[in-house]
């Protein structure tokens, strides 16, 4: 059974009517929205033009939405109570929980009869925390930490390795939320080894759409479950996860080696991730590649890792070459294995095809390249290029068809578009490390590639990088890649229906039974199209 919280089943409605004087950045005057409230949850709403102008962009500054108002709780009773008050509406309100805003193409807004709800001000007010256990849980065989979805990665690295213990999967960039990644998968380099974050939860506490307060688990309540962990925030808002826990490392051996062939450079990667888990001093803790193209230098905002010294030799190959293909891998250690960590990486270096000369080797603490992401943001935000649009292209494509993407997208529509600003990733990762019960989907093939399109751009031009995105998503239908994207973003219902594929009718039955009047998150676009 469901827990619910207590909840007052009689109010006395007011009308809180709003007016926005909006700034030239969103562009236009907000009308007259009347939403009836309980009095209990008024003092938790702004209305004012710097919170809506907030909530009206995001990380991807291309779409603009502005919300009849922003929720601060105070507490999980907070947003029971505003989510159980839609439902009781004759007209019920939209609700989206913005977590850092990190999404691309409005995927967190809730449009102008909508209420957002700050989580950032949850978190920075009370939120459920982060309490890390010492004990190993017998029914998962792992030390944990329960935390609150309103938590960033980068304060749950911090409070774990207090006690000598980290979650073991991650994302790139830690300034995101827990509840904000679970909803997608939590993607990056430990994926091939660990599986992506949302294989990491073990339990959650789950708000669902019908404003009823769930505990749920893979033994518990799993059809809530599986169905939020990759579930675009259709089903419930995460107030809670429990994510699993190892023994940190201290240090990490981070290498990085250059290929001008992409057959070799993808064997390569492909035989890494293939040693996973049979002999753990002989497997790698996390892989990715990326591309190096003549458009820009050799490191890139994300990190710097090239010496100088051999900087002019790497622009003369991508001159030869136009691209150069980066493997990147990272061995940790510790202590115990601090004298036979290089032996074993030469073990596994063993019979790899990437140029002679061309491997390059830092040794830094775990936190520094948990966090290596982090720099290069500050810097880019004292010039004032982190709050640009960024049009990104995120995409599992399947093993059989990456020689294809290569020879079509990377040399021909990117190299002939020229416009490339940003990283370009690409890295495989194993099927068998994802759980089919769970809402995200991905390619039916063992192994399959990421490949993200970071780009960055100005407010004047971003276009040019979409029409390029419509370009390589239009070869791979003509190609009849099964790809997926990651981060997914569709306008029409029967594009949504492909993505899901054979997962749709059950994704769209427990909306129905969760969300029934399609309030969660409609800046995704699945079930409302038009609100």
């Amino acid at each position: 059974m469901a827990e619910i919280f207590p909840f007052q089943k009689y109010f006395i409605v007011i009308i809180i009517s709003i007016i926005h004087l909006i700034t030239s950045t969103i562009g236009k005057t907000k009308p007259w929205t009347n939403i009836l409230l309980p009095p209990k949850l008024s003092d938790r709403f702004l209305d004012d033009p710097e919170s809506i102008k907030l909530a009206s962009s995001d990380y991807g500054n291309l779409v603009q939405e502005i919300p009849a108002a922003i929720f601060n709780p105070s507490s999980i009773n907070d947003i029971v109570s505003l989510i159980k008050f839609s439902n009781s509406s004759s007209i019920p309100f939209n609700i989206a929980a913005r977590g850092q805003g990190h999404s691309t193409c409005g995927q967190a807004m809730a449009g102008i009869n909508g209420v957002v709800i700050n989580m950032a001000s949850y978190r920075k007010s009370k939120g459920a925390g982060i309490e890390v256990s010492s004990i190993v849980d017998s029914s998962i065989g792992k030390f944990y930490a329960d935390v609150g979805g309103e938590q960033l990665w980068i304060d749950v690295l911090h409070a774990t390795l207090e006690h000598g213990l980290t979650p073991v999967s991650w994302t790139d960039y830690l300034y995101l939320t827990v509840g904000g990644t679970l909803s997608n998968a939590g993607i990056s380099g430990q994926t091939f080894r660990y599986g992506p974050q949302i294989s990491n939860v073990y339990e959650m506490d789950v708000v669902t759409g019908k404003g009823d307060f769930v505990t749920c688990s893979s033994g518990k309540n799993s059809e809530l479950f599986f169905a939020v962990l990759g579930g675009l925030g259709q089903f419930g808002i995460i107030t809670r996860a429990r994510i699993g826990l190892e023994p940190a490392p201290k240090r990490v051996k981070w290498v990085r080696m250059l290929y001008n062939d992409f057959s070799a450079f993808a064997k390569d990667q492909e035989y890494l991730i293939s040693n996973n888990g049979r002999n753990p001093s002989n497997t790698l803790n996390y892989l990715e590649g990326l591309l190096l193209m003549h458009q820009g230098p050799p490191d890139n905002w994300r990190s710097s890792f090239f010496p100088l010294s051999d900087h002019s030799r790497i622009i003369s190959l991508l001159t030869k070459h136009s691209i150069i293909y980066c493997l990147e891998v990272v061995k940790y250690y510790d202590d115990h294995t601090q004298n036979t960590v290089n032996e074993e990486l030469k073990v596994l270096f063993q019979g790899l095809s990437y140029i002679p000369g061309l491997i390059f080797e830092k040794n830094v603490s775990y936190l520094q390249f948990l966090n290596r992401v982090r720099s290069g943001e500050l810097k880019l935000q004292s010039q004032g290029l982190w709050d640009v649009p960024h049009p990104w292209l995120n995409l599992f494509l399947p093993k059989s068809c990456i020689l294809d993407f290569d020879s079509s997208v990377f040399k021909e529509i990117i190299l002939k578009r020229n416009i490339t600003t940003g990283p370009v990733l690409i890295y495989p990762m194993n099927r068998s490390k994802w759980d089919d019960k769970m809402s995200v989907v991905i390619p039916d093939e063992d192994v399959f590639y990421t490949v993200a399109f970071l780009h960055s751009s100005g407010f004047d031009d971003w276009e040019a990088f979409d029409i390029q995105n419509r370009e390589i998503l239009q070869f791979c239908e003509i190609a009849g890649i099964q790809f997926k994207q990651y981060l997914p973003h569709y306008k029409r219902q029967q594009d949504w229906e492909k993505h899901f594929g054979k997962k749709w009718r059950s994704f769209k039955e427990k909306k129905s039974k969760f969300d029934p009047r399609n309030i969660l998150s409609p800046g995704q676009r699945i079930f409302n199209h038009n609100y």
